[in-house]
């Protein structure tokens, strides 16, 4: 576990760093992540960042129950009132080790993914901790938790070209593990590094 936070936060650094003389139009640009802007996608990771299981359940119940109300609020709380706060607030939960009830290795998968989620608009390339891709990955084929990545990516073979990682039966859809990840838990752009019989499936289930 102790491991794992230190991923994180490196991860987290690196990501502010990367974010630290981004024009108001880069902020305000379209992340992977649905509708949210690049520092829509920030304000949300800092949020879980600072969310304690007890804070989750109390605001869990006050969004009714419905996991997008809740979100959008954490997203109000921690964008601050300009680009500039919005990252200094998330520099604060650099070292940050709370989050919200669930497996540890879906914090770790919060973080890669959305980083990513961030960076991939932007152009900004990163190389992210092979180990921790791999941690990630095997966490999300076998869980539909929130995001339905074990339905997307069954009926298909998943093989990384950049390590030894593979995964399913079927047609085949092989590129960077990171490419992988991406379409795997739901974004179609991770598509576009990959190759094989599988990829179409691969990107209709991800839109």
């Amino acid at each position: 576990m102790s491991e794992m936070w230190k991923t994180i936060a490196a991860e987290r650094g690196s990501l502010a760093d990367d974010l630290s003389d981004l024009s108001e139009a880069e902020w305000n640009a379209r992340s992977l992540c649905g509708d949210w802007t690049v520092r829509d996608t920030l304000a949300h990771m800092t949020a879980t960042a600072a969310t304690t299981p007890p804070k989750f359940i109390a605001g869990f119940l006050a969004a009714g129950f419905d996991f997008g109300k809740f979100a959008a609020r954490g997203i109000a709380r921690q964008r601050g009132a300009s680009s500039a706060e919005t990252l200094a607030k998330f520099r604060a939960q650099q070292d940050a080790t709370t989050s919200p009830p669930g497996p540890k290795a879906s914090w770790l998968g919060e973080t890669l993914v959305h980083a990513e989620d961030i960076r991939r608009p932007l152009g900004i390339r990163h190389t992210y901790p092979v180990d921790a891709l791999k941690t990630v990955i095997d966490f999300y084929k076998d869980s539909n938790t929130l995001i339905g990545t074990k339905d997307r990516i069954a009926g298909l073979t998943l093989v990384a070209t950049d390590t030894d990682w593979s995964h399913g039966d079927g047609p085949t859809a092989e590129g960077p593990i990171l490419s992988l990840l991406i379409a795997a838990t739901g974004r179609a752009a991770g598509c576009d590094d990959l190759t094989g019989e599988g990829v179409a499936t691969l990107r209709e289930r991800s839109r």
